[in-house]
């Protein structure tokens, strides 16, 4: 079971994954709890894609971006006239969603003045315009998302609880990247071979020092920070392989970086040095012995500052 758009090989991705698939059928009102950024759309997209309504429109709105004295007439629409510019009559979001799915991102930022009128459409299913007075019933899913603590706004009066209990019927909680492990790297990985052939890049993948940076960074902006600084490496870079400072990370306070240096050196040390030991000094066979050419050897013995004595090669 996949998603499209959503790369993953975490087990609680995966897990989130296999809810999706349950829960998509059903008629329930869907809740996504998660940083900006962690794929609560691509969620809320795959909930619409495998339901019933999935032949329907899936209609996004985020309540966060619209002004407050909009946001009534953007949800609910407006007869001619309501009021001063009003020049027809036009649709919200929600009866245009009708027969499919309206997404209501960040309905954590949703006015305390429109949650009773939200609450009345989902316990009634029906609307009325702003200006009139008739009730239109609308047939339609729907999925909320929010990065806000709903639990912390609701001890401060600021959420209504019984919409809260309307809306997150069901919930799923979507973990920020920086959570993931490795997948940080999967989906790295992935991206960049998107982006490789997008702009027509010859590019293999991530030096060390740069998958040790994807790791460490903190990545407060997820997987579209993530995106947005994989695209900007592979458009700007014009080696074969992205650097740690292709990603432009700020990665000040990163000092493990430095330690990842040392400890990497010192391993490279250490294998030549028992390399060399084994081949009694002989640089072509432990060249060999590491799976190296004899000049590459020769370059990160001088790179080491390695003044090992050796045999003369025969």
């Amino acid at each position: 079971m996949n998603i499209e758009g959503l790369y993953t090989q975490d087990v609680g991705m995966q897990a989130i994954i296999k809810h999706v698939f349950k829960i998509a059928p059903t008629s329930a009102c869907v809740l996504l709890l998660g940083e900006s950024g962690t794929g609560k759309e691509l969620i809320a997209n795959a909930l619409h894609l495998h339901s019933q309504n999935a032949k329907g429109p899936f209609v996004a709105i985020n309540c966060a971006a619209i002004p407050e004295n909009l946001l009534e007439s953007e949800l609910f629409g407006f007869e001619k006239g309501a009021f001063t510019g009003a020049y027809q009559l036009t649709k919200g979001k929600i009866e245009q969603a009708s027969g499919g799915t309206l997404f209501l991102d960040e309905v954590g930022d949703l006015p305390a003045s429109l949650q009773p009128k939200l609450l009345r459409f989902l316990q009634e299913k029906k609307i009325e315009r702003i200006g009139g007075r008739q009730s239109i019933p609308v047939n339609v899913r729907v999925i909320c998302a929010t990065h806000q603590n709903l639990a912390e706004q609701l001890q401060q009066h600021r959420f209504r609880e019984d919409l809260y209990y309307r809306i997150a019927e069901l919930s799923l909680v979507l973990p920020p990247l920086r959570a993931r492990g490795q997948d940080i790297v999967y989906i790295a990985n992935k991206l960049l071979s998107h982006y490789a052939i997008e702009f027509k890049k010859t590019i293999k993948g991530f030096t060390s020092e740069a998958i040790f940076t994807l790791l460490h960074y903190p990545w407060p902006g997820n997987i579209r920070e993530l995106k947005n600084k994989v695209q900007r490496a592979v458009i700007l870079s014009d080696n074969t392989w992205i650097a740690s400072k292709d990603l432009d990370l700020d990665t000040k306070q990163n000092t493990p970086l430095s330690s990842l240096k040392e400890t990497r050196e010192k391993a490279e040390k250490e294998a030549i040095i028992k390399a060399l030991t084994i081949s009694r000094g002989n640089v072509t066979k432990a060249a060999e012995i590491l799976g190296i050419t004899r000049p590459t050897l020769y370059s990160m013995m001088e790179k080491l500052e390695m003044r090992e004595r050796v045999v003369t090669e025969v």
